[in-house]
């Protein structure tokens, strides 16, 4: 083991041992080359190694990846630890607690870690909007914890437990105490989602666009929940419900081309698959030079998730151009968020909600409590 990774291995043992049932540990950005935090009297120290003893406070910091080490200031460690009595603001954003900074991977992973359910009120604060119904807030507050904690137990050796990220879930920092975000977290908190008695990945999405998909053709993961997919009679208010892309062949090509699928010039796509729901499993790009079939999923990926909205879409070629008409927003497994809303509005409750879109799963509590 290079000493890079083995000082990344130490770091994430010690900060597991530190950090209690009720705190996790936030990725807010990795691979960084460089990072720039400004703060009231932060409290800087050493971390990592035998000899890092140093602690000194100000009220700025810049830590650039140097080699196998962090600098901040003409000083090298491992990593750093940021404390303060104040948020901590990077990139725009003020985040509360503890930040440290770790050489880890390709750059500098930045990790917040704070308590469990401030952080979940960070996630609805840029997953949702504090301006939906109560009770799809509280739905949403369940879901996001079970995914975290799920997250926190399966995080293995890195630095921290999880992403600020789509690849994971969003997360905004630090949430004013006057948002009734947090009324939404206070009302569930330590509520999760189980599944066989055990937590799970419990996915969510924008909009489903009429049908929610089973997990098992879309992700591969531990104790990955056989959830049924349902009809959505919810979601259709939805802004993203119904959508077109109007998709150029020469791009798709160059698209293809940086991906290692060199088919030339593209003269037909089919659709060779689809799931239960009716979403592009597998699909097939038919060229000048070659042919390419791919999983819907990795298509969706290569041409852009923002772009290709859902795989749950129809496409035909006019001319120099493929037309796309699809519905829907997301991978569609578990919980639709517009849906969730939809149901609020017509008076359903937060765990009507979760057990319409997770059927199967039922509530618990984290650690020992119950009620």
């Amino acid at each position: 083991m290079s000493s890079l990774f083995a000082a990344a291995a130490l770091l994430a043992l010690s900060a597991t041992a530190m950090v209690g049932a009720d705190t996790i540990r936030v990725a807010i950005a990795e691979n960084a080359r460089a990072a720039d935090l400004r703060g009231l009297n932060i409290e800087v120290s050493e971390l990592g190694c035998a000899t890092c003893t140093r602690t000194w406070r100000t009220d700025s910091v810049r830590a650039v990846a140097s080699g196998q080490s962090v600098e901040i200031g003409g000083r090298f460690a491992p990593a750093f630890r940021l404390t303060s009595d104040a948020p901590i603001r990077m990139n725009g954003r003020d985040y509360p607690a503890t930040l440290e900074i770790v050489r880890y991977g390709d750059g500098l992973a930045i990790v917040n870690e704070l308590r469990l359910e401030e952080y979940v009120v960070g996630v609805l604060r840029a997953e949702t909007s504090e301006r939906w119904p109560l009770e799809t807030l509280r739905a949403q507050a369940i879901v996001a914890r079970t995914y975290a904690a799920f997250h926190r137990a399966s995080s293995g050796t890195r630095p921290y437990h999880i992403l600020a990220s789509t690849t994971h879930q969003m997360y905004l920092g630090h949430v004013p105490a006057s948002s009734p975000i947090w009324d939404a977290v206070r009302d569930t908190a330590d509520q999760v989602l189980l599944w066989d008695g055990e937590l799970f990945p419990a996915f969510y999405h924008s909009t489903s666009g009429g049908y929610t998909e089973d997990p098992r053709t879309v992700f591969a993961a531990r104790n990955m929940p056989a959830l049924k997919a349902i009809r959505d009679e919810f979601s259709a208010a939805a802004p993203h419900f119904y959508w077109t892309l109007d998709l150029k062949l020469a791009d798709l090509a160059d698209i293809l081309k940086r991906n290692g699928y060199d088919v030339g010039t593209v003269t037909a796509i089919e659709v060779t698959e689809r799931t239960q729901s009716l979403r592009v499993a597998s699909l097939t790009v038919h060229g000048t030079r070659s042919s390419a079939r791919l999983r819907g999923n990795d298509f969706r990926r290569m041409v852009g998730y923002e772009t290709v909205k859902s795989t749950l879409f129809a496409v035909a070629l006019d001319g120099a151009v493929a037309r796309f008409s699809g519905r829907g927003y997301g991978h569609g497994v578990g919980m639709s968020q517009w849906g969730a809303k939809g149901m609020a509005e017509q008076g359903y409750k937060a765990e009507k909600i979760l057990e319409y879109y997770y059927p199967g799963a039922t509530l618990g509590f984290l650690g020992a409590r119950s009620r």
